[in-house]
């Protein structure tokens, strides 16, 4: 069994999985890091706040943080166009396999030969 478990462990599509995985979480905190550092100051320019989670309206005594959403759709947005930029860049280097033109089907072989001898005659 243990055997089994390594040899399932050493498959390498498991092993790229938890690269991309460890790579994908600190990737996180770096854009994380880039939101809240260098975009939210920026944007508090126009907001008047270097928080953005801070901001909130209520409505009816109910109180909406929308600042919290905006972050959350940055880092998103950040995050989808650095994945758009690895895998058009990947795609640029991996070999393009063409598409195989499937031939004439039997029948469409026989017709061709029979409109070919009615042809000649």
């Amino acid at each position: 069994m243990f055997k089994e478990f390594r040899q399932f462990i050493m498959r390498g599509n498991v092993l790229d999985l938890a690269v991309g995985v460890i790579i994908g979480s600190a990737f996180t905190g770096l854009v994380t890091s880039l939101t809240k550092n260098l975009i939210n100051p920026i944007l508090a320019l126009f907001t008047q706040s270097t928080n953005l989670e801070g901001l909130s309206v209520t409505l009816l005594g109910a109180k909406f943080t929308y600042g919290a959403f905006i972050n959350d759709v940055i880092n998103f947005l950040i995050v989808a166009f650095v994945v758009f930029l690895m895998v058009k860049s990947a795609n640029r280097f991996l070999p393009q396999k063409e598409a195989a033109t499937p031939g004439p089907t039997k029948e469409e072989a026989l017709l061709t030969e029979i409109r070919d001898l009615l042809a000649k005659k």
